[in-house]
């Protein structure tokens, strides 16, 4: 009972202190926690960008995928994977995937289109069912390459090129586009060269980034992902969609260099090898506040913004 009474004695003289206490000591942050001042945002640096630091798609290398949930748009990457972008063109060209599907959407991972008919697969004319893997490329190759400040996991540089995410390794001299979101790779089989374009993905969740130097990434969705990535997921295998009904019917698949030019889109890319560009992956690595609390001081790969912008 005597310690009882003292308990509580002493938490009755701690409590008037505290009600007595300045009400600016309660309210006051510590210095660790009071948010940065206000920096540019990438919105910012978009609008104050000049129109030299944007650049327009190359018809020729750029391709319109229509299918019956909406248009895609996907900025092809001869640098990194010549044979392969030119037999997909070729593919295209000849008509090859008008009428085939998206056959595929994995949760957190593709989204593939192809054929659904592997037993009986649609004939080629004159591209090839096969090519060799086109995985890296000679360093020497990437002069657009502009390097990010941070580590990274995968590789001993990251940066992009040209408007690519893309990573090097100066002691075997090689360089590759990495596997981020939106990103267009190739299927194959487990022979490394079984790959030829006639089945495509796009990454749709997190970045597999160990995919990287092991099959041939040819590209980049430049609009069109918010339809891909919200695809209905298939229930079969590996998100293989296991119902005919399932599959996603192609309309057709152009080269924009063979659409009028009326009726192409208008989007540019902003140029990776930019002031604007470099300021917009700092707004990203070290956001202002005041929401922000803490600045990350630090970007991943894939996490760095390429802008995009559609002229009307």
């Amino acid at each position: 009972m005597y310690l009882a009474t003292r308990t509580i004695a002493a938490l009755t003289a701690t409590l008037a202190m505290t009600a007595y206490a300045p009400a600016a000591c309660a309210t006051e942050k510590p210095p660790s926690v009071r948010p940065p001042p206000p920096k540019p945002t990438v919105a910012d640096v978009i609008k104050a960008s000049k129109a030299s630091e944007w650049r327009a798609l190359d018809p020729e290398n750029t391709l319109y995928m229509h299918t019956a949930a909406g248009r895609v748009i996907i900025e092809l990457a001869p640098t990194f994977a010549p044979n392969h972008v030119a037999n997909i063109k070729t593919m295209v060209r000849e008509g090859y995937f008008d009428g085939l599907a998206i056959i595929r959407s994995q949760d957190n991972w593709v989204v593939q289109w192809g054929d659904p008919d592997e037993k009986n697969p649609r004939p080629m004319k004159t591209a090839k069912a096969t090519l060799k893997g086109e995985f890296t490329i000679p360093m020497k190759n990437d002069s657009a390459f502009t390097r990010l400040p941070d580590p990274d996991g995968y590789a001993p540089q990251v940066g992009h090129s040209n408007g690519f995410p893309s990573a090097r390794d100066p002691k075997t001299g090689r360089a590759w586009l990495a596997h981020c979101y939106g990103m267009v790779g190739v299927g194959r089989d487990n022979d490394a060269d079984s790959g030829g374009g006639s089945a495509l993905y796009a990454v749709i969740g997190h970045a597999p980034r160990h995919l990287d130097r092991n099959i041939t990434v040819v590209g980049r969705v430049i609009s069109g992902m918010p339809m891909l990535s919200t695809l209905p997921r298939g229930a079969g295998a590996m998100g293989f969609y296991d119902k005919p009904e399932q599959n996603v019917p192609i309309t057709s698949v152009k080269v924009a260099a063979d659409v009028p030019p009326a009726e192409r889109s208008r989007f540019e890319v902003m140029r990776t090898d930019s002031a604007s560009f470099k300021a917009a992956v700092e707004a990203q690595r070290n956001r202002g506040g005041p929401w922000t609390v803490v600045p990350a001081g630090h970007i991943d790969l894939c996490n760095a913004p390429i802008p995009v912008r559609e002229q009307k």
